[in-house]
């Protein structure tokens, strides 16, 4: 007979009172009109740096707002799925449930922060949607590096704590660049890659292709990466992607199931970036009146990648 676990049940009822408190704030803060725009956003009937035209209504790109709406659905799920699981599961990461219950409320977290950036046109709406996917995307491939090299989780937290905050603090008060000219999101996605080839082949293969799977997938998506060192003083950052492969010692003791979540996820996430580069001005398939949105869709296809590996890690054993 399988027991429960001793997570507190209550988490999901939180997580929903959350979700209600933060639709109230809107409701309050849209009465009002939001306030000035952002320097860098169109006016109400413009057509708004997403395609969709600006609207002097409650939301200021309502079709592109209400797709994040997404994210919120798949994130209840998750801690609906948390509550409710049994602690048989000896996984790390699902066993202890901390980074799960920060995973379930990082992805949720992504729907109200794009929200704020496309239903106020705010710059506190745009500094809340750069921060919750930073929020999202940092867990991944610290906790592959925590897999990696087999730091305590009080390492985890401190690191993932420091890193957000830093990142929050200097995209308010610097730039978006931490201050160094580094996207931080491109870069934890190429970092996540590189360290989920060396847990996947921890051995001179992975350390090899870890960092090249890296540019590959990057020439793929249409950033050539000969003009990347071309440019080189710009994307500089690129060799970061080959720091994972330093690391001495490599010993995931975990075995990942990558079919089918992760897949679907991976699908899902780079499908919705070829998707994301059509839902701008001048595209041909961009119409800004139709309730159809390519940023819209864009949303939807994120939130169901990051369902996809919620349901990846919770199949991850010991090995």
């Amino acid at each position: 007979m399988q027991q429960k676990n001793n997570l507190n049940p209550n988490y999901f009822s939180y997580a929903i009172y959350s979700v209600f408190f933060t639709a109230l704030l809107f409701i309050v803060f849209g009465a009002n009109g939001w306030g000035p725009a952002a320097e860098n956003e169109q006016a109400i009937g413009e057509i708004s740096r997403w395609c969709e035209r600006v609207s002097g209504g409650f939301f200021r790109e309502p079709s592109n707002t209400l797709g994040n709406l997404g994210f919120v659905a798949v994130g209840l799920y998750m801690f609906y799925k948390l509550s409710d699981d049994a602690t048989n599961n000896k996984s790390p990461m699902f066993g202890s449930f901390k980074i799960a219950l920060l995973y379930a409320a990082a992805s949720t977290f992504l729907g109200p922060g794009s929200m704020a950036m496309h239903g106020t046109h705010t710059k506190f709406g745009a500094w809340l949607d750069n921060v919750s996917m930073i929020a999202y995307i940092l867990l991944l491939w610290i906790y592959n590096l925590k897999k990696l090299t087999h730091f305590s989780s009080k390492t985890y937290f401190s690191s993932y704590t420091i890193l957000l905050i830093y990142y929050a603090y200097s995209y308010w008060y610097l730039d978006s660049g931490l201050g160094i000219g580094v996207n931080l999101f491109e870069l934890s996605i190429g970092l996540w890659i590189a360290t989920e080839v060396l847990i996947k082949f921890p051995n001179a293969f992975g350390r090899i292709m870890s960092g090249i799977t890296v540019l590959i997938i990057q020439q793929l998506f249409g950033s050539p990466v000969i003009d990347s060192f071309l440019n080189f003083q710009d994307n500089w950052e690129m060799l970061l992607y080959f720091v994972p492969a330093l690391i001495p010692n490599l010993k995931p003791n975990i075995k990942r199931t990558y079919t089918p979540w992760f897949f679907i996820g991976f699908a899902s996430f780079f499908g919705a970036v070829l998707i994301w580069g059509t839902g701008v001005p001048g595209h041909p398939w961009c119409n800004p009146d139709s309730w159809i949105q390519a940023h819209m869709i864009w949303h939807l296809l994120c939130a169901l990648a990051t369902l996809s590996f919620f349901n990846f890690y919770r199949k991850e054993n010991t090995a």
